[in-house]
């Protein structure tokens, strides 16, 4: 196990720049937000602790990267912004993400919700629901694991032809495990920056996804057609869980975050069978609860 930790100054080196735009903007800070700055520059914050990688396996250590600080970010030509017309976050659902449709409905609602408050003042708005059909996308049974799995490059070509005109991206999300090439064992998401569209699967944060009893596993593939999208009717959709909620919310807005690096949408129509009222699943975001707290005290103080 390893600890990715910086001094002061390095930090200090890092966040604070020399770009009169960037000194302008800090110095337009109130004083509680420059506390809250502050904060990480001090080796022993509570708030920004070091980063602990627990093995050779994990991102950091087996995908290295050369530094990049906040100006380089900030001056980087490639980086995309939001503007007046280009202004909309629009989330794309490809098949079913619960086992009930008002499940479904109200996943996606907790989703564009919590894509509302992490890109505060950008529009999100919901894509008109549609099945792996509609795509045209090639797919397989996973020969380790045997799972559907649906082509994500092929889903992006599709996402790229229906991309509204006011959108920045279009995030598409589904319950379908990925693969990106027929040599790859599967992809938890692909995106072109480029095009600003993505494509992400949340399966494999299901809690059983790993488990011999998933009942996901494609077991009539071999006597269907490659045409034949009847396969996927009624394909098992994991429980909706916390912690899969929670892992969902923020591979949703991580790629968004990196992107800051045709015909309108249409909102669902949400069904109201009996004007149901799903529980939100939240204990675990409860850790992310007491960090905001920590933060606005500190800007409050």
């Amino acid at each position: 196990m390893q600890t990715v930790r910086h001094s002061e100054q390095t930090l200090r080196t890092a966040l604070i720049s020399k770009n009169p735009a960037l000194v302008s903007q800090y110095e337009k800070l109130e004083a509680g937000e420059q506390r809250l700055m502050n904060e990480a520059f001090q080796p022993a914050s509570h708030l920004f602790g070091p980063i602990t990688l627990h093995s050779q396996s994990d991102w950091i250590t087996s995908h290295p990267e050369p530094p990049q600080d906040f100006e380089e970010f900030f001056i980087d030509p490639y980086r995309k912004t939001p503007t007046p017309e280009k202004c909309c976050i629009y989330i794309q659902c490809i098949g079913s993400l619960g086992n009930t449709k008002i499940i479904s409905e109200e996943y996606v609602k907790w989703l564009k919700g919590y894509c509302e408050a992490f890109f505060y003042g950008l529009t999100v708005k919901l894509l008109e629901p549609v099945p792996v059909s509609a795509t045209r996308c090639s797919f397989r049974v996973n020969e380790n694991t045997q799972n559907l799995q649906i082509h994500a490059g092929h889903i992006l070509k599709f996402l790229k032809k229906k991309k509204p005109e006011d959108a920045f991206c279009v995030v598409g999300i589904t319950m379908i495990d990925l693969y990106p090439r027929d040599s790859w064992n599967f992809v938890f998401g692909q995106a072109s920056l480029t095009d600003g569209v993505g494509i992400f699967s949340f399966a494999r944060y299901g809690s059983n996804f790993y488990s011999s009893h998933y009942e996901g596993k494609g077991k009539t593939l071999q006597q269907k057609s490659s045409s034949d999208y009847s396969v996927f009717d009624n394909y098992y959709t994991p429980e909706v869980t916390s912690v899969l909620l929670l892992r969902s919310c923020k591979a949703l807005v991580r790629w968004i975050d990196g992107e800051s690096a045709g015909t309108p949408g249409v909102t669902p129509k949400h069904s109201h069978e009996d004007n149901v009222n799903l529980p939100k699943p939240v204990e675990a975001f409860k850790e992310w609860k007491e960090w905001i707290i920590k933060c606005l005290a500190v800007v409050q103080n």
